[in-house]
């Protein structure tokens, strides 16, 4: 009785234990050693490390990473990691090892390492950096002077992308007002993952004295076409045709337009905005690769009409769409107003009117008895019909008195002047 008694215990002891093994905790990972960080051309931060100490045989490791606040979390069974940011601040990744891929299992405990921002005065800083990459053929960068800067800085640009060999420095470096700038070739390569990339910008002084500044351009965006080029204008059934031929380097569609009319004799001004730069006409239709063609309906042929066209870059090829090609050169079509009538007029206008107003004066009295005429009086009327004529006969009888002496006067004078002949 008693060798089953202690077979029976030996049996719960080995069966407890086995339970106890199941439940008890799994080891958590050792954390990564050796975690170090590096900066290679001049944005190109890199982060690597060392499996941990003692891990388990039996783990397929992974490593987990983020950077400050958890961002860009990323596991994977790579010892490294990197990115493209610029310095301008401090940055930090936080890495630890886990088993799986799982998000959810609990990585070992997280190491930290980070990079410093560069030394120097923040306020000596250039402000404002950025840079436009104009029509895939060059980049130009500007910005303006730090706020505790000497206005006598001289400034290097320095500038680096995938497809150097090593970091270049600006050499075109020019004022425009306040700003300072730089321009330095960059040409699309033929590859179409160069576009995919990056390019990473340093700007800093001469001596040293102010702190570096740092910019990364996705060459993705912040790009600026050349104006587009308007080749022709015609009317056709009361509508405007427009044809221009887009800036090089750029495909029909990857870019929208604005197509802007200026009507001289309404003095309307009319923007369209086009999409897809298409109209309904054979006339076009055989044209050569790349020109572009656009309808402005209800349009007058007989007034004068100035076109100007612009470009920028869409979301269907680019990151941004906001930088606008300047206005292309403007072409003008229709028949312009006669400036010689219209002086013309001007000019004899003013002459009839000073015209009127003389004649006005001299001859007012006469117009203003001609529309205000005199109302006749019955009373004097009556008077002359049936009043009194003695004074009319008095006025007839000297009337003859004096033509009687005037004879007799002039008929002495003759009689006179014939004796006078007669006693010669």
């Amino acid at each position: 009785m008693e060798r089953p008694a202690r077979l029976c215990g030996l049996w719960v002891l080995l069966l407890y234990a086995g339970r106890g093994g199941v439940a008890a905790p799994a080891e958590s990972q050792p954390p990564v050693t050796n975690l170090s960080v590096s900066v290679e051309n001049l944005c190109t931060i890199i982060w690597t490390w060392n499996p941990p100490e003692g891990a388990s045989p039996n783990c397929s490791l992974k490593y987990f990473s983020h950077f400050g606040n958890k961002q860009d979390k990323k596991i994977a069974p790579e010892t490294h990691r990197s990115k493209e940011v610029p310095l301008n601040e401090r940055i930090c990744l936080q890495v630890g090892s886990q088993c799986s891929t799982n998000e959810s299992e609990k990585p070992s405990i997280l190491v930290e390492k980070c990079i410093s921002p560069p030394e120097g005065d923040p306020e000596s800083a250039v402000t404002e950096l950025q840079c436009i990459w104009h029509n895939l053929r060059y980049m130009k960068c500007t910005w303006l002077p730090g706020r505790n800067t000497s206005p006598d800085t001289n400034y290097t640009l320095y500038y680096w992308h995938n497809s150097l060999g090593k970091i270049l420095q600006c050499e075109n470096i020019y004022r425009e007002g306040q700003h300072i700038a730089c321009s330095f070739n960059l040409t699309k390569v033929k590859d179409s993952s160069f576009e995919q990339h990056s390019v990473q910008v340093m700007v800093k002084d001469n001596a040293g004295k102010i702190r570096p500044s740092f910019n990364i351009v996705p060459l993705t965006s912040h790009v600026k076409p050349d104006p587009p080029h308007i080749k022709n204008l015609s009317f056709q059934n009361g509508d405007l045709y427009v044809q221009w031929t887009n800036p090089q380097n750029f495909q029909s569609k990857c870019l929208s337009y604005e197509v802007e009319v200026n009507n001289s004799h309404a003095e309307t001004h009319d923007i369209f905005y086009v999409e897809e730069a298409k109209c309904q006409n054979t006339e076009f239709e055989g044209n050569l690769e790349g020109t572009i063609c656009f309808m402005v309906p209800g349009v007058l042929p007989d007034t004068l009409n100035t076109v100007r066209i612009r470009v920028k870059t869409n979301k269907l090829c680019y990151e941004d769409d906001k930088l606008w090609s300047n206005w292309s050169q403007a072409m003008s079509i229709g028949q312009k107003a006669n400036q010689t009538f219209y002086i013309t007029t001007l000019l004899i206008i003013p002459v009839i009117v000073a015209a009127a107003v003389i004649v006005l004066l001299l001859y007012l009295k006469r117009l203003k008895i001609i529309i205000f005429p005199p109302i006749p009086d019955p009373g004097k009327i009556f008077k002359e019909m049936f009043g009194d004529q003695n004074d009319d006969t008095l006025h007839w009888k000297k009337y003859d008195i004096y033509e009687k002496q005037t004879k007799e006067d002039t008929d002495s004078v003759v009689l006179i002047e014939s004796l006078k002949r007669a006693s010669q």
